[in-house]
Parts: C-alpha cells; sequence; structure tokens
C-alpha cells in the first residue's frame, strides 16, 4: 500500500463549485476553469463527490448509473478534459464510489420491482405483510429503513433514503459488478477513490429487532466488512491508489484494521467521533455548545492508537454534510480570521492526509438561511417536519438546521463579492451566504494575511517537511481545557503545536528544553523569542507552530 501522508486532498461539490454554461449548477468545465487556482494552493488530489447519472434525491448519492455522467454536469469527455488537465499540473482525479445503495431509479434496482428474482438478489427484500417490516430499524434520515412493495409481497432495506435501496454484498454478482465499476474509471485514468458509508456494506446473518437503538449496531463494521474489502481492492488492483473510507459510527480498533498497510484494504479513513462534541445526548438534532475536552480527548485517543496500530487518518474538519467549522467551533465575528487559521493548522500538522473542502481554506461560514424554503437538503427537510411533530416551533425547528443542517455546506463557493458570487450568471440551486461580498477568494488572493495563505502554508510545511508526513506525535498540556497542544518528533527534528481554543488569553509554561527554539508559523502576526521566557501566552485562537527540537535549520 502507498503512503499519503505528504499529501493534500481538496473536496469538490460539484453542484456548487462553479457554474460555466449559467443554469445555476455548478458543472465540470468550472472545476476545469479553477485548476490553477487549485495547483496555487498547493493540494495534490481532488475528490469529487457523486456526478453520475441520478435523481438528485440525495445530491448524487442515489447512483442511477456508476458508468455514466449526469447531464447536469457535463459529458464524459468533459470529465476525461479534466483528468487530463489535472494530471498536466500534478493533481490526481478521485471518484465517490456509493457501493452501499443505488438509487432505486438504478436498472438493477428496476429489475427487481419487475419480478426478476435475479435482481431481487442484488438487493435485500424480505417477504412481509404491509405495516409489518421485518424489524423496527430506523433509517438515518428518519422514519423506517424498510419499504414495503405491494405488488411484491417484499419490504426492502434502505439505511438512507427511501429512494436509495441497500445492495446484496453477500451476493458475488453483485461484488463482481461493482468491481467492474472499478475497473471502469481506472481506465479512464482517475487515480483514488472514496467509498461512501462503506463500513455498512456487510449485513448481520441474523435480522432482529434493536431494542437499544436505530439497529446501526447490527450492521456497522458488519461481519464481512474486511473481506469484501480486501477482496475489492485485490481484484481490482487499486492497492497503491489513494482509497479513504467513509466510516459511519466505527471504533478505533475497525480504522486500524481498515487503513493499516499490512492489511491492504484502504489508504486511510473519515471517522465522524470528534463532530459530535456538540450533538446533545449523542443526538445531533439536539443542540448543545462544543465539549472541547471531549475533543481533545478524542483527537488523543484516535491520534495515538492509530500510531499505534500503524492506521491511517483523514483530517478533516468539514464535508458536503457537515456545517462549516468556524462557524462550528470557531468565531465568525472579531477573530473570524484567527480562529479560521487556528482550525486548520491543529489538523494539518496532524497525523494524517489532510482534506480541505471547497470555501474552507477562504473561511466560508455557515450562511444563515432564516426559512424552511431556503433549504435543499433532503434530510434536512425530513428533520424539520420530524422536528415539528415532536413540539418544536418553526424558530425552534429553524434554528437547529440553521447550525446543523447538510445544506451549510453546500452553498455556492464565493469567489468574488458580485452577483451571485462569480459561481454562476444565474440563479443558483441553492441560495448564497450572506456574507460572499466580504467573504470570497477575489479578496484574498494576493495577501499574504489572508486565510487562503495560511492555508498554502500548511500545505507548503507538509512537503517540505519531514516530521509533519512521518513524524510521531505526543499530545502536551492534556489537563489544560482551553489549549490542545501536540509534538511532532522525527530523529533529531521536534516541531510543537500550540492551539488555543478559546477567545481569551491563555499561558502555556515554557519547558527549559525550548530554550532557543523558534517560531516555524502562526495566525498572529507578532514576534517571538523562546529565549528565557518562564510563561507563553497564547492570544484569543492563536496557533503557534515552534522548531523546538536539535536541529533548527529548515
Amino acid at each position: 500500500m502507498a503512503d499519503f501522508s505528504d499529501k493534500v486532498i481538496y473536496q469538490i461539490y460539484p453542484k456548487s463549485f462553479r457554474d460555466l454554461n449559467g443554469d445555476g449548477l455548478g458543472d465540470i468545465p468550472g472545476i476545469i476553469e479553477k485548476l490553477d487556482y487549485l495547483k496555487e494552493l498547493g493540494v495534490d488530489y481532488l475528490w469529487l463527490t457523486p456526478v453520475f447519472i441520478s435523481p438528485q434525491r440525495d445530491n448524487g448519492y442515489d447512483v442511477a448509473d456508476y458508468r455514466k455522467i449526469d447531464e447536469k454536469f457535463g459529458t464524459m469527455e468533459d470529465l476525461e478534459e479534466l483528468i487530463a488537465q489535472s494530471g498536466r499540473r500534478g493533481i490526481g482525479i478521485m471518484l465517490d464510489m456509493v457501493f452501499n445503495h443505488t438509487s432505486t431509479a438504478h436498472e438493477w434496482f428496476q429489475k427487481a420491482l419487475a419480478g426478476d428474482p435475479e435482481y431481487q438478489n442484488y438487493y435485500i427484500f424480505k417477504d412481509g405483510e404491509p405495516g409489518q417490516p421485518p424489524t423496527n430499524w430506523q433509517s438515518k434520515f428518519g422514519g423506517s429503513a424498510w419499504e414495503y412493495v405491494p405488488t411484491l409481497g417484499k419490504w426492502y432495506l434502505h439505511l438512507f433514503d427511501v429512494t436509495q435501496a441497500d445492495l446484496n454484498w453477500e451476493n458475488p454478482k453483485v461484488r463482481e459488478e461493482l468491481k467492474e465499476v472499478i475497473r471502469f474509471w481506472k481506465q479512464k485514468g482517475i487515480k483514488g477513490f472514496r467509498f461512501d458509508v462503506v463500513n455498512l456494506i456487510s449485513k448481520p446473518e441474523v435480522w432482529e429487532d434493536d431494542l437499544e437503538g436505530d439497529g446501526r449496531r447490527f450492521y456497522t463494521d458488519g461481519p464481512r466488512v474486511h473481506e469484501y474489502l480486501k477482496e475489492l481492492v485485490r481484484d481490482t488492483g487499486i492497492e497503491d491508489f489513494v482509497t479513504v473510507g467513509e466510516m459511519s459510527s466505527t471504533t478505533l480498533e475497525h480504522c486500524i484494521r481498515y487503513s493499516a498497510p499490512r492489511e491492504k484494504e484502504l489508504s486511510m479513513c473519515f471517522s465522524f467521533h470528534h463532530l459530535k462534541i456538540d450533538y446533545k445526548n449523542g443526538n445531533k438534532w439536539e443542540l448543545m455548545e462544543p465539549d472541547f475536552a471531549a475533543l481533545k480527548e478524542l483527537f488523543i485517543k484516535w491520534q495515538t492508537g492509530m500510531q499505534a496500530g500503524a492506521g491511517q487518518s483523514a483530517l478533516f474538519w468539514c464535508n458536503h454534510d457537515q456545517p462549516r467549522i468556524v462557524s462550528r467551533l470557531g468565531d465568525e465575528g472579531r477573530y473570524w480570521k484567527e480562529s479560521a487559521k487556528m482550525l486548520a493548522g491543529m489538523i494539518h500538522l496532524m497525523r494524517g492526509t489532510p482534506y480541505v473542502y471547497q470555501g474552507e481554506e477562504i473561511g466560508m461560514t455557515n450562511p444563515h438561511y432564516t426559512g424552511i424554503g431556503q433549504y435543499r437538503d433532503v434530510e434536512s427537510l425530513n428533520y424539520y417536519k420530524i422536528l415539528l411533530e415532536q413540539g418544536k416551533t418553526a424558530d425552534e425547528a429553524l434554528e437547529i438546521l440553521a447550525a446543523r443542517s447538510r445544506d451549510n455546506s453546500r452553498t455556492p463557493m464565493q469567489w468574488n463579492g458580485g452577483a451571485h458570487c462569480g459561481f454562476s450568471e444565474a440563479e443558483p440551486w441553492i441560495p448564497i451566504s450572506d456574507n460572499s461580498a466580504q467573504i470570497n477568494v477575489e479578496s484574498q488572493l494576493g495577501d499574504d494575511t489572508s486565510i487562503f495563505s495560511f492555508y498554502q502554508k500548511l500545505i507548503a510545511l507538509r512537503k517540505e517537511n519531514e516530521v509533519i508526513a512521518k513524524g510521531e506525535i505526543a499530545f502536551l498540556e492534556e489537563e489544560n481545557p482551553k489549549v490542545l497542544a501536540y509534538r511532532r518528533s522525527l530523529g533529531d527534528r521536534e516541531l510543537t503545536v500550540f492551539c488555543n481554543l478559546g477567545d481569551t488569553e491563555t499561558e502555556i509554561s515554557m519547558k527549559p528544553e525550548w530554550e532557543g527554539c523558534r517560531k516555524l508559523l502562526g495566525n498572529y502576526e507578532k514576534e517571538f523569542s523562546c529565549a528565557k521566557e518562564e510563561t507563553l501566552t497564547l492570544e484569543p485562537y492563536e496557533f503557534l507552530v515552534l522548531e523546538t527540537g536539535q536541529a533548527h535549520g529548515m
């Protein structure tokens, strides 16, 4: 398995990145137009969320044909041109493979509905009576995870939307079909794959009600998931491709197995525990202030645990399913720039492969929607109704959506302060953020103090300093609730990273071994000296990297 710890991956949500044909939807030619921008940022791979033919019930994660490009995004020729143009700039393209389920519009499912038993075995159908689903499992989008088909007298499983039917990985024909999809895109020149909710593909041997939860404990990291991944990777020859698995509700032990090179499964894993530290009672739809002590504990557990087991982490704050991190854990006001930089630096200097989600590199925020008519996400619309049914007022439900909705990250990329923020000449498919005139790419390019410039420096540091890509990690200040700090070391090189998590100053006692250190990078424009100081004062949301090892030369 290849090592991608010195690489940085940029996630593009094509629908909202750049619209070149003026229909209000982002497209592949729009991505091609911005390749020089992405090259300037310094990233190595572009991960595109699904651009395949889809009814777009779940914004492309309901795939109706894995081998064809949805005309909303362009043509196969457009994608081939993107692959070629990116390659000339030293950038690889990664595609998003949604292999846990297909759209119910997929040819396979349509044949199953027509009564073909071969294709019914491509999915998970269970005989039954109306009103009596096989289990009490709940869909992750709300409601039952089962849908009854009267013409068949059967129920089918959909862990997500009712139009997203789960595939039956127990069927070797299904596994071979999916391998052929990978082989097809390899031949096109695709250099990597992201596998959507891939740790849910192995379902239990016995189907039973969950008397403790929503059913996930029966299918998460299922009994044959590691076997299936090894088979998929081996038989398609993608051992040395960049591959990342989205792991829903997984464990550290499983992530080590998924990503340790010796296992030959995946390059790295996304896990989401650190993004649940503001879920009250573990419920995404109940708000609470972020628990920074829990955040620290999770980073310590996962970073040191993955290191001990030789697992590989995907480092990220934002994606198409998560609110904007500067709105969530930072400060949209006085310390917007400082907190955005601190949050970036915190994970970019850790052990793993960093991901940048479009707009994160300029500090984009949540859009501050005020009405349900502004939302487009199926999950958000479903939960708005559920919240009202639970007794919430419309204002209370909208407050929750404003903090939690997946649409927070799906607003158009803010290229400039003009009409439709330079995303399109037409009305975008989803309303733009209320601050695009102030926060945009055009205003930050060429500004050495900008968030964009800071991301450039972080990306360059990882490539120039092997200690960041390859070094060990050890955490400091574990009892200090206001500071997350850690040391990266490799040979005689040592870097020490400090992150002030709050909006007030805080102090750290200097260690004798730090004497003579030097500042490598920070988010405050101020001089710094380690010489004979007893305390280190961190400004609000300050990020500071000191070279503290024996060798202080670059």
